[in-house]
């Protein structure tokens, strides 16, 4: 279990935009496609903890992406291409998918939900008007996921900034009981990005120009502490509890004291870091590296008759999200374990034949429970997706209990194809996974 901080209230808010469209394609007897209409509210699980323009422009291109994978896995269908092929296109979206998130820096669940859209269109739609129909469910559930995240943004317009801050000052802190010093200055140095991405006026704007000057005296502090005096590190450190706070601004300066701040660095703009990213190589190789897992995995559970062969390559997907070979396998195996838990959840679920309304109530528990635990563990984030991807595919048609076998042995395919293309593509740079020089030795 890893710490985590600052997750209930977002994970409220994806809870919130979830329950809304449920709600809403239930009243209007659209129930059949309140699984697209919540794909597309899920928009809501990216980009938290964002200031107000980075949250409006990395939310609507998640937005955008899931309207465009629900389109596109809705061609596949009715263009009835054979497996092999419709696996070779899922592929390459699983590419695209991958490189977007990346290159555009968008923080949350990741892909494999753009691919998971896609998949579900494949499955659902038989005619165009069902393309169209899932496109608009998805664009309004979309809509709806950005008015969750914005709206408290609208009362609390520097929240993302004073946590940024609080977290810069818990590394800073954390100097003092020995840790490293990276962290604290990429801490520092995230949190003036998020400062200086926060446009305010009045006294939300004093507000701001004191967390500008705290940050000056935590940089300081790490200067004064790297020279062996600490007691500045400790000072500064004590305003981090009254930052955590859910409040709109704080007195953290003597107000009678002159404040002067630094100047803030210029933030690359959104649409020039993505570009950027998109020609990284480090991007390209990786989302290449996906692709040929995605392909592999579709391909051996096709050719072994599996029926859901396309969850086989979000299973390598899912795995290959590490950023380290020892990562990819650490996050394989918990997926695993989650899948069989959650299958064996979601089968139950669904053989209880729960009406609407109660598989509406389950699913937004397990999406908020997913939220809540996706900093933590992945393997309870597993246990928690899974039996909650299951009813969502339940809505759009009838499913057995026996679909929860499909995907424990489709993911099982999935994450051993995911692990064994990371380490025949492992970078040599990648050592973590690798005994530590002399351990060898130590233990003999």
């Amino acid at each position: 279990m890893r710490p985590a901080d600052a997750t209930v209230a977002a994970s409220m808010r994806v809870g919130a935009a979830a329950a809304l469209v449920f709600v809403g394609c239930g009243l209007l007897d659209l129930r059949q496609y309140a699984g697209f209409a919540v794909l597309g509210a899920l928009a809501s699980a990216f980009a938290r903890h964002e200031p107000m323009v980075r949250v409006a422009a990395k939310v609507s291109l998640v937005g955008a992406l899931l309207v465009a994978f629900v389109a596109g896995g809705g061609l596949l269908a009715l263009a009835q291409v054979p497996i092999w092929a419709e696996v070779a296109l899922m592929a390459v979206g699983a590419a695209v998918a991958a490189a977007s998130v990346s290159a555009f820096r968008i923080t949350g669940p990741g892909p494999v939900i753009l691919v998971f859209a896609a998949t579900a269109a494949v499955g659902y739609v038989a005619a165009a008007g069902d393309l169209v129909r899932t496109c608009l469910a998805a664009a309004i559930g979309a809509a709806v996921g950005l008015l969750a995240l914005l709206t408290p943004l609208l009362v609390l317009p520097l929240g993302p900034a004073r946590l940024a801050v609080a977290r810069a000052l818990a590394a800073v802190a954390a100097l003092d009981r020995g840790g490293p010093v990276e962290p604290a200055r990429a801490a520092l140095a995230q949190a003036r990005e998020k400062v200086a991405l926060s446009s305010v006026r009045g006294n939300d704007a004093t507000h701001r120009l004191e967390l500008i000057v705290l940050l000056d005296e935590a940089e300081t502090a790490v200067g004064d502490w790297l020279a062996g005096d600490p007691a500045r590190l400790r000072e500064v450190a004590r305003h981090e509890a009254e930052l955590r706070k859910v409040k709109r601004r704080s007195t953290i300066l003597d107000g009678s004291a002159s404040v002067e701040a630094s100047a803030l660095p210029q933030p690359t703009g959104f649409v020039a870091t993505g570009l950027s990213g998109l020609r990284s190589r480090l991007v390209l190789g990786n989302a290449a590296r996906i692709a040929l897992a995605a392909a592999c995995a579709g391909w051996l559970a096709a050719a072994a008759g599996m029926d859901h062969p396309l969850w086989a390559s979000m299973g390598a997907m899912a795995a290959m999200q590490g950023v380290t070979y020892a990562l990819t396998v650490e996050r394989a195996i918990q997926r695993l374990l989650g899948n069989v838990g959650g299958a064996v959840i979601g089968a139950l679920l669904i053989a209880a034949g729960l009406g609407f309304w109660p598989t509406v109530v389950a699913i937004v528990v397990l999406q908020v429970t997913a939220e809540l635990t996706a900093a933590r563990n992945y393997a309870l984030t597993s246990l928690a997706v899974t039996p909650m991807a299951l009813l969502m595919v339940g809505l759009g048609g009838h499913i057995s209990p026996e679909i929860g076998v499909s995907r424990i042995v489709d993911t099982l395919v999935g994450v051993i194809v995911g692990v064994i293309i990371a380490a025949v593509t492992i970078s040599r740079s990648d050592v973590q996974h690798l005994p530590a020089p002399g351990a060898v030795g130590l233990a003999g």
